[in-house]
């Protein structure tokens, strides 16, 4: 996994690309020699076209607007790539595959620090470590938009979607759309920090990115219900001690 950090400077593309690519097809073929008929492929929000995701306001994210194709890293480009693998295995082998586009994933136990670390960790790490009345830094202008599915929600999806009859590709994501300043401003407020945001150069994406759970509400009757505030509520606890401890460890 990584965060913008990791995927949008372009210094990590081939790493990227060659990494998953290779993954994806030895898996793929494995499972066709010992004859495993039930996979599962976690796509990703990236692979959709960067020109329908130019306005914060008004993203477009549905599942049929994938094509024509233009993701905006090349991570998004490996994920369109694997999916239509993955599809191809089920034609030509008679497997069945299931494909889920997940939309920014986030949750306790997860990577927090060290820069492959998404925006909820970061900024609840950022938040943790930085004084009351202090700063955090933020990439970019906060204006553009996502959204975060706390990772309960994403494993409820997941497991609905491999014990049901279709393929997909579909969104598992919150439609719980948030700017990037509104996600910083509500990790101080649970945190019960007042801090300010000093905005600097950095990859951040797409302007606007949020899931369109039509299709997952029509085909698997499901939607995620808890809040983003409830998860970032549960992650910066969770952060919060494991920066605590590591700041009393002698090491």
């Amino acid at each position: 996994m990584g965060g913008a950090g990791f995927v949008f400077t372009g210094d990590n593309d081939a790493e990227i690309m060659h990494n998953s690519a290779t993954i994806n097809l030895n898996v793929l073929e494995v499972c066709r020699k010992r004859n495993s008929k039930r996979i599962f492929y976690s796509s990703s929000a990236c692979m959709y076209p960067e020109h329908n995701q130019l306005d914060p306001d008004n993203p477009l994210c549905s599942e049929d607007s994938a094509y024509p194709a233009n993701p905006d890293s090349e991570y998004g480009w490996e994920k369109l790539f694997s999916e239509r693998l993955y599809l191809a295995y089920a034609r030509n082998h008679g497997m069945q595959v299931r494909v889920a586009r997940y939309h920014n994933i986030f949750g306790t136990e997860g990577t927090w620090d060290g820069g492959r670390e998404k925006a909820p960790a970061a900024f609840c790490r950022k938040v943790a470590m930085a004084a009351d009345g202090g700063s955090i830094e933020m990439w970019g202008d906060g204006v553009q938009t996502r959204s975060f599915l706390y990772v309960d929600e994403c494993v409820e999806g997941t497991i609905r979607l491999m014990r049901s009859d279709w393929q997909g590709p579909v969104n598992i994501g919150s439609e719980e759309m948030v700017s990037i300043n509104d996600l910083a401003a509500m990790v101080m407020r649970i945190a019960g920090k007042n801090q300010s945001i000093e905005h600097i150069p950095g990859p951040v994406g797409v302007r606007g990115r949020n899931s369109d759970n039509r299709l997952i509400k029509k085909m698997l009757g499901w939607e995620p219900t808890e809040t983003l505030e409830d998860g970032i509520r549960k992650t910066y606890t969770w952060i919060a001690r494991e920066v605590a401890a590591r700041q009393k460890s002698p090491n």
